[in-house]
């Protein structure tokens, strides 16, 4: 009867212990809210001290960051130091070109008369390679060599330097009878002289010179960088390219 008594008794704190742990904690979250979810956590906490647990490393252990090596993305940084280099691969051709243009007049069907303008223009036309249209699709490295290739040069830009051009002569025929066309002739005489400039450059290897400059430009940049092994190449054919940009 006594041993009957004693697991009884056994039973019942253990009962005591299941409502004091599991029933009452849930009511009082439900009841209490935060307040119950902290003496719930006091009484886990106690829980695991009990067991001889060590706290400290188990809580290490489950915010332990794992930190990796630190890893550059190569190819980003040499898009971002060819991109600098654009004032670095430009060719310019300068030129000076006689332009003549001239307007008729026609009186009653019969007589014609001529205006004639005689220009003489200096120009200019800049070639060279986009460096912004540089991605890390254009960059290959293999055994530590880098492999990059740069678009095509093309012209960047054709202008007349109007200060040093002039309208050399402007002949408006017997009895000045030609049209008065100073002012249109002009034009046409420039928008002539860049077509004849920008043709005249290409014929003078100026995409050549570009391409040349910008490998050598681009090949030395990165090895001041630190990058020994360079193979810069570019895309062929460029001559479609010859045009204003």
């Amino acid at each position: 009867m006594t041993e009957l008594f004693f697991m009884r008794e056994n039973t019942q704190k253990s009962d005591t212990n299941f409502l004091l742990f599991g029933i009452i904690p849930l009511k009082l979250v439900v009841k209490w809210g935060k307040w119950a979810i902290a003496v719930l956590g006091l009484l886990i906490l106690l829980a695991m001290w009990q067991r001889g647990t060590n706290l400290v490393t188990e809580i290490e252990t489950l915010f332990r960051l794992e930190v990796k090596e630190p890893e550059v993305d190569i190819s980003t940084i040499i898009v971002e130091k060819v991109r600098s280099a654009s004032e670095l691969t430009t060719a310019v051709y300068t030129t000076e070109t006689v332009v003549p243009t001239h307007q008729d007049r026609e009186i009653a069907g019969i007589f014609q008369f001529r205006t004639k303008l005689l220009y003489i223009a200096s120009g200019e036309v800049e070639a060279g390679i986009d460096l912004a249209r540089v991605t890390t699709e254009n960059i290959t490295i293999a055994n530590n060599r880098i492999y990059l290739q740069l678009p095509a040069p093309q012209i960047l830009d054709a202008k007349i330097d109007v200060a040093r051009s002039r309208i050399y002569d402007y002949d408006r025929g017997f009895l000045n009878l030609g049209p008065d066309a100073a002012g249109e002739l002009q034009t046409l005489a420039q928008q002539t002289t860049l077509t004849k400039i920008v043709a005249s450059a290409c014929e003078g290897g100026l995409l050549d010179e570009a391409n040349e400059r910008a490998k050598i430009a681009i090949t030395q940049l990165l090895n001041l960088a630190g990058h020994q092994e360079v193979i810069v190449t570019t895309t062929s054919p460029y001559l479609k390219t010859c045009q204003t940009h």
